[in-house]
Parts: C-alpha cells; sequence; structure tokens
C-alpha cells in the first residue's frame, strides 16, 4: 500500500501539468512557459513526498492532519506567489 500511494503522487505530478498544457492549445488567457511547467513539477513534487513522508511517519491522525494541511497551506501559499506575486517576492518574477 505504501508504495502505491507513492506511485499515485508521481503519476499525478506527470498528469497535473497536462491541465494548462491542454488548456494552452484552446486558450491566449493561459500562457505558461517551459520554466512554469518546471516549476510546477517540482513544486508538485517536492509536496507529494513531504505528504508521503508525514502519511509514514506520523502516527497520530489529528498530528497528520495538521501536518498535512500545514503542508498543503504552504503549497499553495507557493504556488500564489509564483503565479500572481501576492506578497511581492521576487519569486514572482516581477
Amino acid at each position: 500500500m505504501k508504495n502505491n500511494r507513492l506511485v499515485i503522487i508521481l503519476i499525478s505530478v506527470g498528469i497535473l501539468p497536462l491541465i494548462p498544457f491542454i488548456a494552452m492549445q484552446f486558450t491566449e488567457e493561459v500562457n505558461w512557459t517551459f520554466f512554469d511547467f518546471i516549476a510546477m513539477g517540482i513544486l508538485l513534487l517536492i509536496t507529494g513526498v513531504i505528504l508521503e513522508v508525514v502519511l509514514r511517519k506520523v502516527t497520530q491522525t489529528k498530528y497528520r492532519i495538521l501536518f498535512c494541511v500545514l503542508v498543503i497551506g504552504a503549497f499553495l501559499l507557493i504556488w500564489a506567489e509564483l503565479a500572481v506575486g501576492i506578497f511581492g517576492t521576487p519569486l514572482a518574477g516581477h
């Protein structure tokens, strides 16, 4: 079961970036560069691996939930910063 979850994470990292790639074929509003796809792949992979480590190492359910929410929250904040620069850091590319 543990290895199945890791395989699902890796497959998801490969499939999720296909959503903006397909959207780019139909609209000009989605305009990702090669770097955007690489950055999102790395971000998804790191998030998935950290979640896998949390699920394997943390045994108490309340701490599992807490750590998973923190990891997903950090992912969303970094994603938003990279996408639109909500905090105005140099990561946003402005």
